[in-house]
C-alpha cells in the first residue's frame, strides 16, 4: 500500500486539494495499485478540480482575513520564535552544512539545497509547535467566524 504522505510528495499536492472522502483515497489507491504505476502517472484519472477550488477559495478568505487583521504577522514571528527556542533552525543548520559537505560546495544550488532540506525541515518541526499555531488560527476563526 502505498502511504498518503508519498502521493502527496511527488505530486507535491496536499491532501485536502486531493482527496475529499476516504472512498476517493482508497478507490485512488485501488487504481494506483492495480494498474503499476506511480501516483502521479494515474492521478490525472481522478477530476479533483471541485474539491481544490473549494478549498482554494477557504483558504485565500481565510488567509486575506488572517492578513487583514495583522495575525499572519504575529503567527510567522510565533513559529519563528518557537522554532528557534526548540532548536529546529540550529538543526536545519547542521543539516545544509552536512548536505553541502556530501555534495561539495560547487555542486549544490540554492535550489538543490531547499528541496533536499525541506522535507527534513517540516519533519523536525515539533508536534507542540504545530499544535500551538493550529489553536491559534482556529482561535482566530472563531472569532472572526463572518469570513
Amino acid at each position: 500500500m502505498i502511504p498518503p504522505e508519498l502521493f502527496f510528495e511527488r505530486t507535491r499536492c496536499s491532501p485536502a486539494e486531493l482527496v475529499h472522502t476516504k472512498v476517493e483515497w482508497n478507490l485512488f489507491l485501488h487504481v494506483v495499485i492495480h494498474c503499476k504505476k506511480p501516483p502521479d502517472q494515474v492521478s490525472h484519472i481522478f477530476d479533483f478540480r471541485h474539491i481544490m477550488s473549494k478549498e482554494a477559495q477557504i483558504r485565500a478568505a481565510i488567509n486575506q482575513k488572517l492578513i487583514e487583521m495583522g495575525e499572519r504577522e504575529r503567527l510567522k514571528e510565533l513559529l519563528r520564535a518557537k522554532l528557534v527556542e526548540c532548536g529546529w533552525k540550529d538543526q536545519l543548520k547542521a543539516h545544509c552544512k552536512e548536505v553541502i559537505k556530501e555534495k561539495g560546495l560547487e555542486h549544490v544550488t540554492v535550489e538543490d539545497l531547499v528541496t533536499e532540506v525541506t522535507p527534513k525541515g517540516r519533519a523536525l518541526v515539533p508536534d507542540s509547535v504545530k499544535k500551538e499555531l493550529l489553536q491559534r488560527i482556529r482561535a482566530f476563526l472563531a472569532q472572526h467566524a463572518a469570513l
